[in-house]
């Protein structure tokens, strides 16, 4: 089966006495068995890399999920302690990639921190700790030393009548595990609302006039690609848009020789 490359975002950690360019494996797992795409790992080197290169050899970007947060000097808050840990390298790689994956129009799903940092690269900000707003539900997963329980499927999300998502599940409320201390504050000029929390807390978006698929999700479908429909239909979605930018780039190639 043909597996169209797509660039997959890397976060830069320190252990084992080296320096890591890495991504958790459900992410890699997602995207291969339930978009049906290879993965290619993209280091964090910022402008070392060249982004218009990449993104000529591959059909897709999937920007994943991160224990840090984008750093608050990239959109005007708070660069204390309390609202780290910060990955500025992965900033600077992540945030130029996707303002080019749009430009170019190449599909993007960007997940938890991904979300995050669509939004911010798109000139929109970051709320940190939602759970202390007036109102807010408490979005952070529960205390637990078992990744099945802190990554549960529990929190219901509405999705907007019309949009994007609502073609891709099919419903108009849908359950998610969305579990965050960070959220969308500002919104991004150029996106638009897919889905929010019963309390108003957005929980995907989408790019306005997209030449592509191009949507961003606080939740983590990855987690249970394989044993969750919506989970899987994300991620169906996603590829079918790399399988047909992919065809269209090969097409455009035949024609002109």
């Amino acid at each position: 089966m043909h597996q169209p490359l797509v660039a997959i975002s890397t976060d830069v950690r320190q252990f084992d006495n080296y320096t890591w360019h890495a991504v958790p494996q459900q992410y890699i797992e997602a995207a291969l068995s339930g978009a049906g795409v290879f993965p290619l790992l993209v280091p964090s080197f910022g402008d070392r890399l060249d982004f218009d290169e990449l993104l000529s050899s591959v059909d897709g970007v999937m920007v994943t999920g991160s224990k840090s947060n984008v750093h608050p000097s990239l959109y005007g808050g708070d660069a204390s302690e309390a609202n780290g840990p910060y990955d500025p390298a992965r900033d600077s790689t992540t945030l130029p990639l996707i303002r080019k994956a749009i430009e170019r129009g190449v599909p993007l799903l960007a997940i938890c921190r991904g979300i995050q940092e669509l939004n911010v690269a798109l000139g929109g900000t970051l709320g940190t700790e939602i759970q202390e707003r007036e109102g807010s539900l408490d979005h952070r997963a529960p205390v637990s030393d078992n990744q099945d329980e802190r990554f549960a499927i529990h929190q219901t999300i509405s999705i907007k009548p019309g949009s994007c998502l609502a073609g891709v599940f099919g419903a108009s409320d849908i359950k998610v595990n969305s579990l965050h201390r960070q959220g969308i504050d500002r919104l991004g000029s150029k996106l638009q609302v897919e889905a929010v929390a019963g309390d108003g807390t957005v929980e995907a978006v989408s790019v306005k006039d997209a030449r592509a698929f191009a949507v961003g999700v606080q939740w983590h479908p990855e987690y249970w690609v394989k044993s969750d429909n919506n989970s899987a239909k994300i991620f169906r979605a996603f590829g079918d848009a790399v399988r047909l930018h992919a065809a269209a780039k090969a097409g455009a190639r035949a024609a002109a020789e």
